[in-house]
């Protein structure tokens, strides 16, 4: 039988964005007969033959791809029809193996917006308008393929009139399986703490409104969680925000109006074009910026920081809150510190009611939490430190040398944990969940991934996870490995950093080595050695120490990490002589100062780390900047680099020299330091200028021994962006490549474990 037609096979993002009818209405166009339809592995096309209208047609798809689409691949087979087609149609979904991806939510279109504000239109001021362009997607599924009984808006029936846009090619509603109306969709309501209902669909927005203007907390049910929400202008509620939920100094996200309040929110050297571009994005990630002197936000927003998180709304029920209160909000994660996020309005009503004084909530489930993603705009790109919404699940592909057909589920480490599929040389990485020592967000994150291995279905070879042997993250993966019989592999913290960043910058698995600048707080070495602060030799297979910080003790363990002066005594102890009389010793409560001492000596609960986060600490509290006890990671180093940027000089006498067995000469700097005669925050200054020469020079070395030229910045501390420019300042001669589109922090490190892993397996 001779040769008919054409099957196209479409893969990539390609479900739940509108490609069937950007198909149909293509065809339709050129005249062409044949069919479409969804199935496990992407877009399947049927055509009969005419060669010359499918050249065009194949063109027209690539170049008129819709907004949310992105085409992996297209490959043509030649396909025999028994009878000639009449018309071109839309056939329904076909089952099998699983080879599709799922589309992120995305931000309401400026189409849906206008609708929900057109009062002639059906949907008008509806909270859950949505289309093929904008919606939930991620957070709604359940299985592929992506067709609506297979989300939690099989539960709403269709009325005629969605029945007839649902099923309509022409229509921009045509399988948006999130579609609804108010006669057929989910709606909103408030509820009191006991759960009684004080206001309906409309009503509730007015009725919020009011509350918020009178100080109020309000719960939000959104698409991928819960938020709380309170007048972000008014000290006295963010005050009272901060005291019920237990979070003294971590910064507020804001959700603003609309674009307008940026010139009175962001201070004006920012662009605000890029970032504006960055905030009306489908993604609407939250965007860190430096805030405007004398903004009319609440002093208690950011406190001791110049930057604030601001996102624009993002959703049909932010747009109708934020259009009525026409006032910033508040707008932080909707649960009690250091909880996963509710996700059911059970939850919201139990574990929120000694925040919240009311509920907006929804009867629309979600099925996945995703949390707001936050971002930084560089001067060359983005900085990505938290990748959720909008973000999860796209995919990353592996460097083109890639060629493994190996199935790897990589465990991510426990704090700021994702994990990370991989399959046919691409990556899907999860999104945030956050410090996995708690048990309800390591449950949250065991429940996640068996949704995400029933949704891929993936054949899995491999388990990779942090070679720590303590971490949650690590037993997990035993336990996963033990239930699926298949073999562990575990990976260096360091090395993972690395490879991630190489990832997603598209570095050859055959290229030469790099040297990897890796500055975190704590990670679990070769040896039973604790990093955080040293300068690799790797690649994706392999890497060798070659120098970084000293190892410091570590006094009371894990207590380091949350008493900044704890780390201070250790550094005066070890690197300063007669470090009693320094005046620093100020700092630290006298009534601990012997026992520690004593405990360091004697390596009693003071294991050795040369970690950077701890040295910021100790900077930090010499200084006297550091609280006694933070309140959230990372604080003290925030509050130093803030300082630090204060600082306007180009001069600094402080060093840190490299000594000949390549670590960093912290005696010497210590010295030099405590002997500065300046301001806190020239003295801020300095450590980061020392800091950062001494790193630089140590890579210079490396590279010079080794005849290398590509250097690698990662770790959490590389979000540090004085740090950073002050790195990428000293190493004008080398390419330098730090991580964009997943964080340099450990949110990036199931990447890298998924790479490794790859990598070892592909001879």
């Amino acid at each position: 039988m001779a040769q008919n037609g054409s099957m196209i096979r479409v893969k990539g993002k390609v479900q739940g964005v509108g490609f069937r009818p950007f198909v149909w209405q293509l065809a339709t166009e050129l005249g062409l007969y044949g069919n479409v339809s969804n199935d496990s592995q992407g877009v399947l096309i049927h055509l009969w033959h005419h060669s010359i209208k499918t050249d065009i047609f194949i063109e027209q798809l690539k170049q008129r791809c819709p907004p949310l689409a992105k085409i992996d691949s297209i490959v043509i087979h030649p396909y025999y029809w028994q009878q000639p087609p009449m018309h071109f149609s839309i056939i329904a979904s076909q089952k099998g193996i699983i080879d599709t991806l799922i589309v992120p939510d995305a931000a309401t279109c400026e189409i849906c917006l206008q609708e929900l504000n057109t009062p002639s239109d059906r949907r008008y001021l509806y909270p859950f308008i949505n289309c093929t362009h904008c919606g939930p997607r991620f957070t709604i599924i359940k299985k592929i393929p992506y067709d609506r009984p297979n989300t939690t808006m099989a539960t709403f029936k269709l009325c005629p009139l969605c029945q007839q846009e649902y099923d309509s090619p022409n229509n921009r509603r045509f399988h948006a399986q999130p579609t609804a109306c108010p006669v057929c969709g989910p709606h909103i309501w408030v509820s009191s703490a006991d759960d009684n209902i004080l206001a309906n669909n409309s009503e509730s927005i007015n009725f919020i409104g009011d509350k918020l203007k009178h100080g109020h907390i309000i719960a939000i049910k959104g698409i991928g969680g819960f938020h709380l929400a309170c007048d972000a202008l008014q000290d006295q509620a963010v005050q009272r925000l901060r005291q019920r939920k237990h979070r003294p100094h971590k910064p507020f996200a804001i959700m603003l109006p609309n674009e307008d309040w940026l010139t009175l929110c962001v201070r004006s050297d920012v662009n605000l074009i890029s970032l504006t571009q960055q905030l009306k994005s489908p993604a609407a990630p939250i965007v860190l910026v430096p805030i405007k002197p004398n903004s009319p936000l609440s002093q208690y927003i950011a406190p001791d920081l110049n930057e604030i998180g601001i996102m624009l709304p993002s959703n049909p029920l932010h747009h109708l809150l934020l259009q009525h209160y026409q006032k910033p909000l508040v707008m932080t994660s909707g649960n009690m510190n250091n909880h996963p996020p509710a996700l059911t309005n059970e939850q919201a009503l139990l574990t929120l009611k000694t925040i919240a004084d009311y509920w907006l909530l929804h009867n629309r489930d979600i099925v996945q939490r995703t949390d707001d993603s936050v971002i930084r705009i560089t001067s060359t790109k983005i900085e990505t430190l938290r990748r959720a919404r909008g973000y999860v699940p796209d995919v990353v592909d592996l460097p083109a040398d890639f060629k493994s057909s190996l199935s790897v589920l990589a465990m991510g480490a426990d704090r700021k944990n994702t994990f990370c599929l991989t399959k046919s040389s691409q990556a899907i990485v999860s999104q945030h969940f956050g410090n996995l020592t708690d048990l309800k967000i390591s449950q949250q994150f065991q429940d996640t991934l068996n949704l995400w291995l029933k949704i891929y279905q993936p054949k899995l070879d491999l388990i990779a996870m942090d070679a720590h042997p303590n971490y949650i993250s690590h037993t997990i993966g035993l336990e996963f490995s033990q239930q699926l019989n298949i073999p562990v592999l575990p990976i260096y913290h360091h090395h993972a950093h690395i490879a991630a960043c190489l990832a997603e910058n598209h570095y050859p698995l055959k290229g030469k080595p790099v040297i990897g600048i890796v500055l975190d707080g704590l990670g679990y070495g070769p040896n039973h050695s604790l990093w955080g602060g040293e300068c690799l030799i790797a690649d994706y297979k392999s890497f060798q120490y070659f120098g970084g910080l000293p190892a410091v003790s570590l006094p009371g363990g894990d207590l380091a990490a949350k008493q900044p002066w704890r780390n201070l005594l250790a550094h005066l102890i070890k690197f300063v002589d007669n470090w009693q009389q320094i005046a620093k010793v100020t700092n630290i409560p006298k009534g601990n100062i012997e026992l520690l001492t004593q405990a360091i000596q004697k390596n009693i609960n003071s294991p050795l780390a040369s970690s950077t986060g701890r040295l910021f600490d100790a900077i930090a509290a010499a200084l006297g900047i550091a609280p006694t006890q933070i309140s959230w990671e990372g604080e003290a180093a925030c509050k130093l680099e803030n300082i630090a940027w204060q600082y306007h000089g180009v001069r600094t006498t402080v060093n840190m020299p490299v000594k000949k067995d390549m670590t960093l000469d912290l005696k010497t700097f210590w010295q030099q330091w405590l002997r500065l005669n300046a301001s806190p925050a020239e003295r801020a200054y300095a450590f980061h200028v020392a800091l950062a020469n001494g790193m630089a020079e140590l890579a210079k070395i490396a590279a010079q021994q080794y005849q290398l030229t590509t250097i690698v910045l990662s770790g959490g501390v590389m979000h540090n962006q004085l740090l950073r420019q002050l790195i990428q300042q000293a190493l004008p001669k080398y390419q330098l490549l730090f991580p964009s589109q997943f964080p340099a922090n450990d949110g990036g490190i199931a990447l890298g474990q998924a790479v490794i892993a790859n990598a070892l397996n592909i001879y």
